[in-house]
């Protein structure tokens, strides 16, 4: 594969910056080609999986508020606002459809998007969109992430992180007391005791207000002609994304797919653990090419 094609696209609200691997014109690449998407996480952190999937044409990009895209007003950081930039990016590629992986939070602005412009997605896999929605304990799950934003406003981002990292790696349902409990020393997970002053974290700002609430369109996804596949880590079994996935999958009236290692299994050395990268792609080649 060739080099990297970076892109500028001005949308309302934002300028973004996206990047293209591979030859959108060659023959069978709109078939082929798959927009890899994570959200507030942006393109740098796909770089190990694009490494394995170098027979396809690749898109990542930054969604706005992260890496080098820029809001340009204050339009709230929602589910259907990023399936919007979505939905511009796909029309300025010049293809009918792509295919698309979405992780976490981009797996949710994936499934906004297949539910506004189902036109435009003809596979989706979304491995562990974080909604709470779909969860019996919703309640607990909905105050857990306001007490994290609220955490993040007042005592800065070691704090609201390290309740981020137990949120999240809780297994089973939180106890309805999960907010009244003490607070978790960040230094335990090697973050700052300090606050530096800064609130302009993408995903522990408003974001962890807008996103894990979001509300799945069920009625539009079942009617969409994309095929959906939800996806969880084999790691993540009982994690509030895992269970996410699962509860969507059932929802749908589909299998939930397993994937190798954890939440962030396609990861190599970008960010936190890394996962199991070459066999996360061969599970990820093996769905996309069985359609």
């Amino acid at each position: 594969m060739s080099g990297i094609e970076t892109r500028v696209l001005d949308v309302p609200g934002a300028r973004l910056r996206y990047d293209i691997r591979g030859d959108l014109s060659a023959p069978g690449a709109a078939e082929r080609a798959v927009f890899l998407l994570g959200s507030p996480m942006d393109a740098a952190g796909f770089g190990t999986l694009a490494g394995y999937l170098t027979d396809r044409p690749l898109v990542t990009y930054d969604p706005r508020h992260a890496g080098r895209s820029q809001r340009t007003d204050s339009t709230p950081l929602t589910p259907d606002v990023h399936a919007d930039d979505l939905h511009r990016v796909i029309n300025d590629l010049g293809l009918p459809a792509v295919n698309v992986f979405g992780s976490s939070g981009g797996a949710i602005n994936a499934l906004a998007l297949v539910a506004a412009h189902p036109e435009q997605v003809r596979i989706l896999v979304a491995h562990e969109p974080p909604t709470v929605s779909v969860l019996p304990d919703r309640e607990q799950l909905e105050a857990a992430c306001r007490d994290i934003h609220d955490t993040y406003q007042r005592d800065g981002m070691g704090a609201a992180m390290a309740k981020f990292i137990a949120l999240t790696s809780h297994t089973g349902e939180l106890p309805r007391d999960w907010s009244e409990r003490p607070a978790p020393d960040p230094a335990a997970f090697g973050l700052p005791t300090d606050d530096d002053g800064n609130r302009d974290d993408p995903l522990l700002g408003p974001s962890m207000l807008t996103v894990p609430t979001y509300e799945p369109d069920f009625a539009a996804l079942a009617a969409a002609p994309t095929t959906i596949h939800l996806a969880a880590g084999a790691e993540s079994e009982g994690q509030l994304t895992a269970r996410a996935s699962r509860a969507i999958a059932e929802r749908l009236g589909t299998e939930l797919v397993i994937f190798p290692s954890h939440h962030g299994g396609f990861l190599g050395d970008e960010y936190g653990m890394p996962g199991r990268p070459a066999a996360f792609a061969a599970r990820l080649r093996e769905l996309l090419d069985a359609h």
